[in-house]
């Protein structure tokens, strides 16, 4: 048996939360495999909105193993508050959740000292999340970092310690202030949370459930034009965000990746810094902002909205292997008497179907196709045979341009308004 892999090929927020619920029934486990509480995966069922920051999204479905992958970064403040908050709707994640031990640990100066980074950055600062991702990531490829199995240590304290020394030092150098007494009695409270979980050694437990022939769902967390390799760079996250990334924050082989999912909007949009070709200022921005909801699930700002940007969209189906390709928020479309969609860029004024390497300063000039919009409400479409023709004329050129199937059509946020053609 092989591992399936869901994943985001725009800048994240693409609705892979959604996807993973809908096809979890599929799945004997759900694993996440990078990122840390930056990602918000939003699900919605019986009129209730729930965001998932670190736990996979396959935890409402009973009798679903759910596993966080070593190449996930653990703010144990934060999984102790979605731990709660799961609690309250009656659900145990003790039960069929497992957390690697070779996953890292965020501390509180972490998070300090991604604030500090970027307020020294100054005009050029990326838009972190100021979760302290980037610098955990940076202590684990230093390798100072801690990681989840270390609290089972019986000198784990002096452990701490010897990190939050190290950290004391750079953000005096920063001259940002050190962490409070309170923020870090509270952080080691919370790790009392993560010791009542099922801490396991995920490399030998995943392969150990692929040769048993249990079905299993990759969960990725950002998007590809967000991989720290081939993103945006410098404006990308601190992991790989790719199927490649898979591999490595589960510990599986590459020949154990089946089905590659990808997701992605209707439209495009971004959060934070960083170049978006086809990016539109002004009132259809607004106006898809609006309808979309489009405000982060993580830190509430709202995003940038844009057309359709196809070159792109091929370029992240390409470095991931993708098989199936999975719409969303097409709803949200709805209404627009034209869609434009960019299908080739110019790029230093020479026409060009490829994304450059220094994106940040050759940003490509969008080329655009219009499409004529469908004016009626699709959100309580059932089939794919109702939707508009428009809609199909839309779809069909997408698969033309990526020659990749598109398998799911999203025309709501529930979990019931999903639209699988196979």
């Amino acid at each position: 048996m092989r591992i399936d892999v869901l994943l985001g090929l725009q800048w994240g927020d693409e609705g892979k939360g959604k996807l993973i619920d809908v096809l979890a029934p599929d799945y004997d486990v759900i694993a996440r495999f990078q990122g840390g509480p930056n990602a918000g995966h939003t699900l919605e069922f019986d009129g209730i909105k729930h965001v998932l920051h670190t736990i996979p999204s396959g935890i409402f479905r009973e009798n679903k193993l759910n596993i966080i992958g070593n190449g996930v970064v653990i703010d144990p403040l934060i999984f102790k508050k979605e731990n709660d908050s799961l609690l309250k709707l009656g659900i145990d994640i003790k039960k069929n959740l497992w957390v690697s031990r070779r996953a890292h640990l965020i501390l509180p100066t972490h998070r300090l000292l991604d604030a500090a980074s970027e307020t020294m950055k100054g005009k050029t600062k990326i838009g972190s999340t100021l979760k302290g991702i980037g610098p955990t990531y940076m202590d684990k490829t230093g390798r100072n970092g801690l990681r989840v199995g270390d609290i089972e240590r019986h000198d784990f304290k002096d452990a701490l310690q010897a990190l939050l020394n190290k950290h004391a030092e750079l953000l005096s150098f920063y001259n940002h202030p050190k962490v409070s007494k309170d923020d870090l009695e509270m952080w080691l409270e919370s790790i009392s949370t993560l010791r009542e979980m099922t801490l396991v050694d995920s490399e030998y437990e995943i392969n150990s459930l692929i040769n048993s022939g249990k079905r299993i769902l990759a969960e990725g967390a950002q998007g590809s034009l967000l991989d720290i390799d081939f993103g945006s760079y410098p404006f990308v996250t601190s992991s790989n965000t790719i199927t490649a990334g898979a591999c490595i924050g589960l510990g599986v082989p590459p020949a154990a990746i089946g089905k590659v999912f990808g997701v992605f909007k209707a439209y495009c949009t971004r959060v934070g810094s960083g170049p978006f070709p086809s990016e539109l200022n002004d009132a259809t921005g607004e106006e898809l902002r609006k309808k979309g909801n489009e405000f982060g699930s993580t830190t509430g700002r709202p995003r940038r909205c844009g057309w359709l940007d196809l070159p792109a969209l091929k370029y992240t189906a390409m470095i991931n292997g993708v098989t199936s390709l999975m719409m969303m928020k097409s709803d949200v479309l709805s209404g627009f008497e034209n869609l434009q969609v960019c299908n080739s860029y110019k790029v230093n004024g020479q026409p060009s179907m490829r994304m450059p390497f220094n994106v940040v300063n050759e940003i490509p000039e969008p080329e655009y196709i219009s499409f004529k919009g469908w004016q009626r409400d699709i959100s309580k479409t059932n089939s794919f045979e109702s939707l508009p023709s428009e809609l199909h004329t839309y779809i069909q050129a997408i698969e033309k341009y990526t020659g990749i199937p598109l398998d799911v059509v999203s025309v709501g946020p529930d979990r019931t308004q999903t639209i699988i053609r196979k």
